[in-house]
């Protein structure tokens, strides 16, 4: 790739930054359905072909929202760095902080997929999908416990799932006004007492 290339490689993923971040404001205040991409394309400043040419349509503007939001959260690198800790005890309060980080930096983007779902069947079957392979990764880090879980690994599975639910984070936090802290050790202490001895 040359200096010129590299250079507009860099413009279209800011280019395409930009619209994400407006499109995500405008899908919180007025909901996904009703954004348009001429609204979009109002508040980004970015023409409405540009956003056609870097996207196509309004979900893969929605995916592009969902990547800087995985980016932003860090959570991959802080699930991967928990897994080194030898306390069970320890490394499930990591498991509470990076899920509770990835709540605090896109609960709003959750909210955004289960509405896109809910009018879009490929939308639902993307969200399905990704509901899915965060399954697949957990069920991954609680084998890597072992020994340690008073729990079969299907229901332990089942308890963390259910403690991480979105609905449970919107309920304590943004409806009965826990602090983010509350929430977070709420959530390591019933994982603690519910998978540990």
């Amino acid at each position: 790739m040359t200096v010129k290339d590299s250079h507009r490689a860099r413009q279209a993923q800011a280019t395409k930054e930009q619209v994400a971040r407006a499109a995500r404001e405008l899908f919180r205040q007025q909901g996904y359905v009703a954004t348009t991409i001429a609204a979009i394309s109002d508040a980004a400043q970015i023409p409405v072909q540009t956003i056609y040419s870097a996207f196509g349509n309004k979900p893969a503007v929605l995916r592009e929202i969902a990547r800087i939001w995985i980016a932003e959260a860090d959570t991959r690198r802080l699930a991967q760095e928990s897994l080194a800790l030898t306390d069970p005890a320890e490394r499930l309060r990591a498991a509470a902080h990076w899920q509770t980080r990835q709540f605090v930096t896109g609960i709003d983007v959750i909210q955004i997929y289960q509405e896109a779902a809910r009018a879009d069947p490929r939308m639902a079957a993307e969200l399905q999908s990704v509901w899915a392979a965060r399954e697949h990764e957990l069920k991954l880090y609680l084998e890597s416990f072992e020994g340690d879980l008073t729990q079969p690994q299907g229901r332990a599975l089942d308890i963390f799932l259910a403690c991480t639910a979105a609905e449970v984070y919107h309920l304590l936090v943004l409806e009965r006004a826990w602090s983010i802290q509350d929430y977070e050790t709420w959530l390591g202490d019933t994982l603690v007492s519910q998978l540990l001895p």
